[in-house]
């Protein structure tokens, strides 16, 4: 299959509004694809590709956009997945520069439409309106399966290109899938809550845990073999060793467990994020980076105990086999609240300790892995500053013709300077995108391909997560999960938050001084 078709494609289900349209869109180029080419759609049109994480800095990929694109090209699926399988291979010594002639050499093979497909695949900003569940939904038309059971055996074999192959291929090896030892689920996912009160309101039946900020992870037992799992299934075993010998310690013959592994202080307060993340982001001098950057499994639900696998079960059998096995100290703080009174205090224990916020979960609910929905909600503390717009990106999908990504930042040392942390689309109304796409319109001063960048002079109200080092900005600082609360008209660009008060929650969440900026 020629890669164009893929584009194309892609464009299509971009440009279409309803979900059925994308379905059959997708579910015909499926139709159409040989066998060995299933998986690679799959990774491409969901924005995963096979090889992920590619490890490739965003000025790799923006000068490889630069090369002049071609008129007509003729690269098929396969040569661009061998071409990502270069880039991903490259490592050690001068491993930057053989991913960038990798990318040169794929880019400069590519139309601009091809060349604009890679170039938002590898920034991770594809956002086609072919994610997983549109995509499932087109596997199950182009297979003649019903969705249901297609979304099961995705639940069950973890990865989707693999699923996706045999439902159109060899339908019969999606009844084989179960759960059980070192075949790794999909995490189970939740959706955002403002206030614990709501959280009640939906959830009448409900309890609460500690929401962790670390690295997921799922931990698989069957006798002494201890396996360990990252959020997007990696096997990440030998970067954990202290959590393979408790979890080798506990009295279960078979096991598998959901959970977070954070980097915890002297105090038992957690790190941020990024810290815990440094424990997975190497692969050598793991027992030193166990000296000094100590990591602790925080467990939180039991998907399979001793030949039962548990994941139909509801949350309160699963969280009462979970404690049968684990001691306390590695399980997350779970209450069952008896009044909102009581809801909110926990939520401000969960503050106090340095964690997120809380989870809340029915507990009637089952384990629906790899699924976001309602059962499962997140309220989190929040931290906004107020950021002014410096370009803002056009729409796809259902936000086609409207300014949709706005590139966020904070105000310079310098008057009259601004300093990017970064981008969001998320917590933008239909009244929202309509005003700012108008006002944004008046303020421009240039645009390329799908930037429109404007006067620095609209100020946005941002809610944050938190604040992380990042190479891809001057400042090597970034918001991590940001969104819209809404504008500041009261407010001029003079009056937006500053670098250093950014640079100022830096320090206070990690204890470290911030990253050195670029160019200085």
């Amino acid at each position: 299959m020629r890669f164009a078709e893929l584009v194309a494609t892609s464009r299509t289900v971009a440009a279409s509004s309803g979900r059925l349209q994308k379905i059959e869109a997708l579910a015909s180029l499926l139709r159409r694809a040989e066998p060995h080419e299933i998986e690679i759609l799959a990774g491409l049109l969901t924005g995963t590709p096979r090889q992920a994480p590619l490890g490739v800095a965003f000025s790799a990929i923006r000068s490889a956009r630069s090369s002049p694109p071609v008129l007509q090209s003729q690269m098929s699926v396969t040569e661009v997945d061998a071409a990502l399988d270069m880039v991903a291979a490259a490592s050690g010594a001068g491993s930057s520069a053989a991913k960038s002639r990798a990318l040169d050499t794929l880019f400069s093979r590519a139309t601009a439409d091809e060349q604009d497909f890679l170039a938002r695949l590898l920034f991770g900003e594809l956002r086609q309106g072919a994610l997983e569940g549109v995509f499932l939904e087109a596997v199950a038309r182009a297979a003649g399966i019903p969705s249901e059971r297609i979304r099961r055996a995705a639940m069950l074999g973890g990865a989707l290109g693999p699923i996706a192959r045999d439902a159109l291929v060899n339908p019969a090896a999606l009844d084989t899938l179960a759960v059980r030892p070192f075949q790794p689920v999909q995490p189970m996912l939740a959706e955002s809550v403002g206030e614990v009160g709501g959280a009640l309101q939906e959830l009448p039946d409900v309890s609460l845990e500690y929401k962790i900020d670390g690295a997921r992870i799922q931990l698989h037992k069957a006798g002494d073999d201890v396996r360990v799992y990252s959020r997007n299934l990696r096997d990440v075993t030998a970067a954990v060793p202290e959590i393979v010998e408790l979890a080798r310690a506990l009295p279960a013959r078979d096991l598998i467990v959901d959970g977070e592994a954070v980097a915890l202080r002297s105090d038992g307060t957690p790190r941020p994020f990024q810290v815990t993340m440094q424990r997975f982001g190497r692969k050598r001098n793991v027992e030193e980076l166990r000296r000094t950057l100590p990591i602790s499994p925080m467990l939180f639900d039991c998907l399979y105990l001793d030949g039962a696998p548990l994941i139909d079960e509801p949350l309160d059998r699963r969280a009462s086999s979970l404690a049968s096995v684990a001691p306390t100290n590695i399980v997350v703080p779970r209450i069952v609240p008896a009044s909102a009174a009581e809801a909110s205090a926990f939520f401000s224990r969960a503050i106090a300790a340095g964690h997120e916020g809380v989870m809340a979960k029915a507990r009637s609910s089952t384990y629906s892995a790899g699924r976001r929905g309602r059962a499962w909600l997140k309220i989190k503390r929040v931290r906004t500053l107020d950021l002014v717009v410096l370009a803002v990106e056009w729409g796809s999908g259902r936000r086609q013709n409207t300014l949709s990504n706005l590139h966020l930042g904070a105000r310079d040392l310098v008057p009259g300077r601004f300093v990017m942390l970064g981008k969001t689309f998320k917590g933008l109304t239909d009244e929202m995108l309509a005003w700012q796409t108008r006002r944004l319109l008046e303020l421009e001063t240039a645009r390329d391909r799908h930037v429109v960048y404007v006067r620095p002079e609209l100020v946005v109200e941002i809610a944050f997560n938190d604040v992380q080092e990042s190479p891809q900005y001057p400042a090597r600082l970034a918001l991590r999960f940001a969104r819209v609360k809404g504008y500041r008209t009261d407010k001029t660009a003079a009056e937006a938050d500053s670098i250093s008060a950014v640079q100022a929650i830096y320090r206070e969440m990690t204890g470290l001084d911030p990253p050195v900026r670029a160019g200085v």
